[in-house]
């Protein structure tokens, strides 16, 4: 392990985080690996534990490190790369990755939309119905992410729980209702998971989550649904290409 420097411009927690990064960029610590204990970091570097501990936590919050309680502090799994680039759904991008997918629908509803959700899908006068679903998404096994879905009902006025049990959403559209999707529009915002999202996220609770909020058009610039969805910010970063 390198030493950080008294005479450098730069604080000495920040060199302590650069030193730990650069190990683990270089594989000195993978993933699983504990890293040295903050009374041995202390001594090693010669400076204090707030300073040892500002490094570390530094490293937490950028998810290159987590803690255990009683047990220390290692290095995590790399973040799985998500490239938004494409109009896909959860099922097709965690295909092209390999992974298998599960959902679980844990609502399913007709039921009025709210001025907002009716803004948002311009949806015409007189209809007011729109099919609420939300669904908890499931990649390799573990749980990723909370969805909540809404379509005008007169749309897909014979959509069912079952129509989409274990099947894309996105496949549904296209192979029963002949409905091809042209574009979407997406937001992303950093949240604080809630007691409820985190038990089935399996985070703690106001662990830091990415909200992402999509509307998807038709090619006829109608749109097909608004979709808010939560995912887990520690498996997960986001790639998005610009041309």
């Amino acid at each position: 392990m390198k030493k950080a420097s008294k005479n450098s411009p730069l604080p000495l927690h920040h060199q302590i985080k650069e030193i730990l990064q650069e190990m683990i960029e270089n594989e000195e610590l993978n993933p699983g690996d504990a890293i040295p204990t903050e009374r041995e970091l202390c001594e090693f570097q010669e400076v204090s534990r707030m300073t040892v501990n500002k490094a570390i936590m530094s490293l937490v919050n950028e998810g290159l490190l987590y803690r255990e309680q009683g047990k220390g502090t290692f290095v995590s799994k790399p973040k799985r790369n998500q490239q938004i680039s494409q109009l896909r759904g959860f099922t097709e991008e965690m295909r092209d990755k390999g992974l298998d997918t599960d959902t679980q629908i844990l609502s399913f509803q007709i039921k009025d939309a709210t001025k907002q959700i009716k803004s948002v899908l311009c949806m015409p006068i007189g209809e007011n119905k729109v099919i609420e679903i939300n669904r908890l998404r499931r990649g390799a096994g573990e749980p990723v992410a909370i969805e909540t879905v809404w379509i005008p009902h007169n749309l897909c006025m014979d959509l069912t729980e079952e129509t989409i049990t274990d099947k894309s959403l996105y496949s549904t559209f296209r192979d029963k209702y002949n409905y091809y999707l042209k574009q979407a529009k997406q937001t992303i915002e950093p949240i604080l998971l809630n007691e409820y999202e985190s038990s089935l996220l399996n985070q703690e609770e106001n662990a830091p989550a990415l909200l992402f909020r999509r509307t998807t058009y038709l090619e006829n610039e109608i749109p097909i649904e608004y979709t808010k969805a939560i995912y887990r910010s520690d498996i997960y970063k986001y790639e998005i290409i610009l041309r």
